[in-house]
């Protein structure tokens, strides 16, 4: 078993998702369960190198990891011909330079999404690093989720028979940070700082929706800042200027309609943070993060409407649970198993930067929807 060392410059990882999701619970662990094996008698190693603004972030969190490496200047971890991948998971504002300048310098890249501030420059960057011949790819962790598992599963499967509608309803409601501090950072909801809900989300459900039942042809959404005024990681107040819900509808090609709420001001009544309810000819599905259920076509009751008499069943327990039948491990290491063996081992890879592009234009399309207050068609993307 021969032993490849792969360095990886990691920038961002300072912030919530880099560190936990990204260092921690998906390169850290490939290290802890003794590297990738690539089924030819090598495995990789990942080594990281801690990228940031922060020496003193850095310097803690490398101490704390027992990491070798860490730098405060980008520009001379791209030129070090020793690392092979840079990551990014910084503020998107931050992002597509980066990117650009790891291309530039011949780096196999792998991001977090969007991937730009703008779908122009999203594509650009597709292009760019199809050009380059560089290895490239974007993080699409909800598909890697339990439950959406196994709701491809039953798409996979045709226990639907001709999907109709997808419901999607994602959220929690995040304090304003006056006398509770916020679960997210304060440039969320500052439109010039590269936040909003749809700027976050609406890429997420576009591979959502791409992957699992068809590409999205056309999108109308509602955009609103429900909490204009909120505080920020000092307590200061500050005016949000950036959309912290969103209420969108989206034709995907074959027929279906979907309809995906998303929201941060929103306070949970669901089993789970995110749920979608696919139904169809044949059947129904109702997946969450970790659990999906089932109402076939055959076992579905016959509910009648009648507002004069309280309700004599519960309509959730006339649903089945789908068994895992299989170990469902952390999303987000499993698609960087997937693109480590892309690059290093040549297998197939499709959530590229033309697939982050594609996500960028959804977001962008949906703030124009819902500017001009009309539908609007998605066109195909190409690089």
């Amino acid at each position: 078993m021969t032993r490849k060392t792969v360095r990886i410059a990691m920038n961002g990882v300072t912030g919530r998702m880099g560190h936990r999701q990204h260092l921690v619970r998906s390169i850290l662990a490939l290290r802890d369960q003794g590297g990738l094996d690539l089924g030819d008698g090598t495995v990789l190693w990942p080594e990281p190198v801690l990228v940031g603004r922060r020496a003193d972030a850095l310097k803690a969190l490398a101490e704390r990891y027992g990491l070798a490496h860490w730098s405060t200047d980008l520009d001379a971890v791209l030129a070090d011909p020793t690392v092979d991948l840079y990551f990014d998971a910084q503020v998107t504002s931050a992002r597509e330079e980066a990117l650009a300048r790891a291309v530039a310098a011949g780096k196999h890249v792998y991001t977090e999404k969007p991937t730009a501030t703008g779908f122009g420059a999203a594509l650009g960057l597709a292009r760019l690093a199809h050009t380059a011949g560089v290895g490239h790819g974007v993080v699409q962790d909800k598909l890697f989720l339990p439950g959406l598992l196994k709701l491809k599963r039953l798409v996979d499967g045709g226990f639907f028979g001709r999907i109709l509608s997808v419901r999607g309803e994602f959220g929690y409601w995040v304090f304003e940070g006056d006398w509770q501090s916020a679960q997210r950072p304060s440039w969320n909801y500052r439109a010039e700082d590269g936040g909003g809900i749809v700027v976050d989300m609406f890429p997420h459900w576009e591979y959502v929706l791409h992957e699992l039942f068809g590409r999205v042809t056309s999108v109308q959404a509602l955009t609103a800042t429900h909490v204009p005024r909120r505080w920020d990681e000092r307590g200061r107040p500050y005016d949000a200027t950036a959309d912290d819900a969103a209420y969108g509808i989206f034709e995907l090609e074959g027929g279906a309609v979907a309809q995906i709420n998303s929201s941060w001001t929103v306070r949970v009544d669901r089993d789970e943070l995110v749920e979608f309810q696919v139904d169809g000819t044949e059947g129904s599905a109702v997946a969450g993060l970790r659990n999906c259920r089932v109402q076939h076509r055959a076992s579905t009751p016959r509910p009648v409407w009648n507002p004069d008499l309280p309700a004599d069943c519960s309509f959730r327990g006339q649903w089945q649970e789908v068994p895992d039948n299989a170990e469902f491990g952390n999303g987000f290491k499993a698609q960087w198993e997937l693109f480590l063996r892309h690059v290093y081992a040549g297998a197939p890879y499709r959530y590229d930067l033309l697939a982050g592009a594609r996500g960028v234009q959804l977001a962008e399309l949906g703030l124009r929807s819902s500017a001009e207050g009309r539908r609007l068609a998605v066109p195909e993307v190409s690089l």
